[in-house]
């Protein structure tokens, strides 16, 4: 099944000629968004349902895991595992990706975050999928592999980064720590509330860098790991400065 929102090439037509469903999505800037919507709205006949972006592709091995563990489980998703491609070369090293992208039909949905139009993102992306069940891993990776090359690449993460900079703003208050006791910090994971307590630190750009080119041995993917450890470095600088950018906005219409 395809999900499509709004392209502007001939993907509905191969999609369909290639006997896919295809199901058309309009975004109107709010809650749901296109994964959700597809969980609320669609009759699966499917027990499982896994979610790929379009730059995402299945292994052999994979699918031969996948066939493998789904046959006795007792878990209600899977984190899975991706292979990186950065300026035409697999990452190796570095930080890993992971993703909750498999679950039971009936077992969750992705958190309900209300944007009020904080970007054009209409697909979850930093949302996460909220489960009633045990979790499972699939070793086995996909393959994750951008074509559209460096242009999008950024501009998709300047979309990320302020998405992020909206994020940190809502959960936490311009005064940086007055929400921390609201239900819904408290609904956020461990992982989750150490990223947005830090996140506007001067230190978290480098800290990062450090911990996925160095401790995690992504010099050992040469050139293309170098830059792209410094690129998602500044991409974390992005965030702070747009963070410091909204918060002298907010003091200055007092």
């Amino acid at each position: 099944m395809v999900v499509d929102s709004g392209s502007s090439d001939a993907t509905c037509a191969i999609a369909r000629e290639a006997g896919a469903e295809v199901l058309v999505f309009a975004w109107d800037g709010k809650f749901p968004k296109k994964r959700n919507w597809v969980l609320q709205t669609y009759k699966f006949s499917t027990k499982w349902v896994l979610f790929l972006d379009a730059d995402e592709f299945v292994s052999e091995a994979f699918k031969a895991e996948l066939a493998d563990v789904l046959q006795d489980t007792d878990c209600v998703g899977f984190w899975l595992n991706y292979e990186r491609w950065f300026l035409g070369k697999q990452l190796r090293h570095g930080d890993e990706f992971n993703k909750l992208a498999l679950f039971r039909v009936g077992a969750g949905a992705y958190e309900r975050i209300e944007e009020n139009q904080w970007s054009a993102l209409d697909m979850e992306i930093h949302e996460h999928p909220v489960l009633d069940g045990a979790i499972g891993e699939i070793s086995a990776p996909i393959e994750h592999n951008e074509y559209r090359g460096l242009h999008h690449y950024i501009a998709k993460h300047n979309e990320y980064a302020s998405w992020e900079a909206s994020r940190t703003l809502c959960l936490i208050g311009k005064d940086r720590g007055v929400k921390y006791e609201s239900d819904e910090w408290q609904g956020l994971t461990p992982r989750q509330q150490a990223k947005y307590r830090h996140i506007a630190k001067w230190w978290a750009a480098p800290v990062y860098f450090i911990r996925g080119y160095i401790f995690k041995g992504g010099f050992l993917d040469g050139a293309a790991g170098f830059h792209f450890a410094l690129g998602k470095a500044i991409y974390f600088y992005q965030i702070r400065l747009k963070l410091k950018e909204r918060h002298s906005l907010c003091m200055s219409n007092e």
